[in-house]
C-alpha cells in the first residue's frame, strides 16, 4: 500500500485516524459473512431471539442477506384481516410486518437500508382491536462492536399499502421516519450479533 502521500512528521496516533478512514466504519467492525442471530431487547433485560440472517459477500460488492424469522417465537395474531405473527410483553404486542414486495435482498456496509425494510413491525396494545399501521417500527441499524444495533423509529406502514413508484429504492428514507423517545417501547433494541 503505497502510503507516500501522508506527511512525513505525522503523529502517530493522527496515522492511525487516517489509516482507519480508509476502511469505512461499518467494514471495520462487522464480519460481513456467515450466519448471525436477530434478537430483540426488552426493557427488563431480557433478549428474544427472533431470527438468523445469513450474510453472503458478493463479488460486486454487495452482500446479499437471507433473513429467516424464527416463528416458534411468535404468536399468532388475527388483526385487519390479516394473521402477523407477533409478541407480548410490557403491556404491548409487536408484531413482525414483513416487506411485502420484491427487493433486491442485498445491503453494503454503508446502506443497510433493504436489511432495515426486511425488519419492519407494528405495535398495539393487548386490548386494542385490529392492526393500527401507523404505529409502525423501523430498526435503524448501526455498526456496534462486531455486531449491528437496531434504534426503534417510528413509522408510518401505510406507506407500504401500495406498491411503491419506484421499486428498486427502499420507500422510508430518513425524511419519513421519526424519532422516539428511549425506553417507550417495550422492544428497545434490536441486535445481529
Amino acid at each position: 500500500m503505497d502510503l507516500s502521500w501522508l506527511p512525513r512528521k505525522r503523529p502517530l496516533a493522527a496515522t492511525a485516524l487516517a489509516l482507519a478512514g480508509l476502511c469505512g466504519p461499518l467494514e471495520a467492525a462487522m464480519p460481513w459473512s456467515g450466519t448471525k442471530a436477530v434478537l430483540l431487547h426488552a426493557r427488563d433485560g431480557q433478549a428474544t431471539q427472533i431470527a438468523t440472517v445469513q450474510f453472503e459477500p458478493r463479488s460486486d460488492g454487495r452482500i446479499g442477506f437471507r433473513l429467516v424469522t424464527d416463528t416458534s417465537r411468535f404468536k399468532d395474531f388475527f388483526l385487519s384481516m390479516k394473521e402477523f405473527k407477533c409478541l407480548e410483553g410490557g403491556g404491548e404486542v409487536m408484531c413482525h410486518v414483513p416487506y411485502p414486495y420484491p427487493q433486491p435482498g442485498t445491503i453494503t456496509p454503508s446502506d443497510l437500508a433493504w436489511l432495515e425494510h426486511s425488519l419492519l413491525f407494528l405495535f398495539k396494545k393487548p386490548g386494542e382491536f385490529g392492526a393500527k399501521l401507523w404505529n409502525g417500527l423501523y430498526f435503524r441499524l448501526e455498526a456496534k462492536g462486531d455486531g449491528l444495533e437496531g434504534t426503534p423509529q417510528a413509522i408510518d406502514l401505510n406507506l407500504i399499502s401500495a406498491p411503491p413508484d419506484r421499486p428498486a429504492l427502499p420507500p422510508y428514507r430518513p425524511a419519513l421516519r421519526d424519532d422516539i423517545a428511549p425506553g417507550s417501547r417495550w422492544f428497545q433494541r434490536l441486535t445481529i450479533e
